[in-house]
């Protein structure tokens, strides 16, 4: 019993620092963390992996190298992408003209 509640503070505390996610706005893994939480069979390994997840712990452990993020085709690809994920949910978009000529 003793085991379950220390999973449900710790699964709780990654829900409560998870941050939200702007473009999915009813649909956030804060929610689905907070509600397994109460889940009867939570263990201390999920609440583990979640905090995992939450602190990047995969992505130091398997680290990606330089050619799988900036492929040699298009080198500014995920630049790109990222930035155009971070203007969008500022809710800034590209003009039409850029679309539609396809430049960035």
């Amino acid at each position: 019993m003793a085991t379950l509640t220390l999973a449900r503070q710790q699964l709780q505390r990654v829900a409560a620092k998870w941050p939200s996610d702007p473009f999915r706005p009813n649909l956030q893994l804060r929610n689905f963390l907070e509600s397994l939480a109460k889940h009867p069979n939570l263990t201390l390994r999920a609440a583990a992996a979640a905090r995992a997840l939450q602190d990047d712990h995969f992505l130091r452990k398997y680290p990606l190298s330089d050619g799988i993020l900036r492929p040699a085709s298009m080198p500014q690809y995920y630049t790109r992408l990222v930035e155009g994920y971070e203007k969008s949910a500022k809710g800034i978009g590209r003009p039409w003209w850029k679309v539609f000529f396809g430049i960035w």
